[in-house]
């Protein structure tokens, strides 16, 4: 946008008193602008009440998920802890039932070295029966003495069967200890398999709901910034709305001290216009023979010629998230620029992000502009002719390149160019 041209216009405007129908069209100019402003600021309002209500439901979901977090963060505490519990006793009974099952081994070893001694014992018994019981009696000393030794040897049988039993029932009683063990592992490894699944599930959500904070918290942080431009540029547009407001009030006050005196002085006025527009061909030709045109200095319908001979390297409209209000033609640098049609240039000087800025008004409703000069050939309140040579292209203000970036404003308000030329 060519920042507060209009307001700079204007005040040119009413510090030189101009005629009451340039006044008129001066003050349309604004209040077609303060307009546009109000249009912007209330706009600006709506969309800053959106993002703030968008800001708090995002803060409300944020707080909710927060709380969940916390409740599937509390449940997966304790499952965590149930599976490690149910882990370390499934680790013990696999420690225990390896020790049984060791035992089982050598019990079942014992018994049958048992068995077999005892075997073998009944069979000698058997195959040698009566040689010894004749060794028996041949070698007692008395008959207590040989039922001594009857008894001992029947002791004997009966102790290896005795003791061959026990082992047998310690093995089958080690054996049941072990499948008993084996079942309860099998059921605690199958509730730790269930308790992990549950754990890993309940895992899943938390960090599903962490993520989903995540993204909330990046949507409200990005509604944030928005919200502070959205701000910013209508604290802008209301700061420029007031300048306006009173440069059209000034404006008005200056037509009606006008229309108030252009009854009496009708017919001083027509002298004064006639007197004014001598002067102003006298001027004109006091200054310096206009210079060369641009390369196509025939005027277009619309009675204006292109400023420079040159592609155009950037359209009028949108560009980078902006409105660009103007072209951009490309021209090396110190190329001379000329006036698109005669008028008065009203500003001539720098102006922020245009550098170099010269403003021409050419009529009641149509202005032109030309940003990024290096330099001036003219100044403010000069009268140009079309053709005249105004400036040299640059690269002054924001820009990235030598070229010249050219507007027409009607009553104020940007149009394309392209239109004109």
């Amino acid at each position: 946008m060519l920042r507060r041209l209009l307001l700079v216009s204007s005040v040119a405007l009413v510090s030189a008193a101009p005629a009451l129908g340039d006044l008129s069209s001066r003050k349309h100019a604004v209040d077609t602008r303060l307009d546009r402003l109000q249009a912007q600021i209330a706009a600006a309002r709506s969309r800053e009440a959106s993002l703030s209500a968008g800001i708090s439901l995002t803060t409300g979901k944020i707080r909710i998920l927060e709380g969940q977090v916390g409740d599937v963060s509390s449940q997966l505490v304790l499952l965590e802890r149930d599976l490690a519990l149910h882990r370390e006793r499934l680790a013990g009974l696999r420690r225990l039932y390896r020790f049984q099952s060791s035992r089982y081994v050598h019990l079942r070893a014992d018994y049958g070295i048992a068995r077999t001694r005892f075997d073998r014992r009944l069979v000698a018994i058997y195959q040698e029966n009566n040689i010894g019981t004749l060794d028996i009696l041949v070698s007692a000393t008395s008959f207590s003495d040989l039922l001594e030794r009857l008894d001992f040897s029947r002791d004997i049988g009966s102790q290896d069967k005795r003791i061959a039993g026990e082992i047998g029932d310690a093995k089958g009683e080690v054996r049941r200890a072990r499948d008993r063990t084996k079942r309860t592992k099998a059921a605690v490894a199958s509730a730790t398999r269930v308790i992990a699944v549950r754990t890993e599930q309940v895992r899943s959500a938390r960090d599903r709901l962490l993520a989903r904070q995540v993204r909330l918290a990046a949507a409200r942080s990005g509604k944030q910034r928005a919200f502070s431009s959205v701000h910013e540029n209508a604290r802008e547009a209301a700061s420029e709305a007031t300048a306006l407001q009173s440069v059209s009030a000034q404006l008005a006050a200056q037509i009606q001290t006008a229309q108030a005196q252009a009854a009496a002085q009708a017919a001083d006025a027509a002298r004064a216009a006639e007197a004014a527009r001598a002067s102003s061909s006298s001027a004109n030709a006091r200054t310096s023979a206009p210079s060369a045109p641009a390369a196509d200095s025939t005027p277009s319908s619309s009675g204006l010629s292109w400023p420079v001979s040159g592609p155009v390297v950037s359209p009028f409209g949108m560009r980078w998230g902006r409105m660009h209000e103007g072209i951009d033609i490309g021209a090396p640098d110190g190329t001379p620029i000329h006036a698109a049609a005669s008028g008065i240039v009203v500003y001539a000087g720098w102006m922020g992000g245009y550098g170099n800025l010269i403003a021409i008004q050419h009529s009641g409703s149509l202005a032109t502009a030309y940003a990024h000069q290096s330099s001036f050939a003219v100044g403010s309140g000069a009268n140009v002719v079309q053709g005249q040579v105004i400036g040299y292209v640059g690269c002054t203000g924001h820009c990235f390149g030598p070229h010249l970036h050219f507007e027409v404003r009607i009553n104020g308000s940007a149009v394309d160019p392209l239109g004109y030329l």
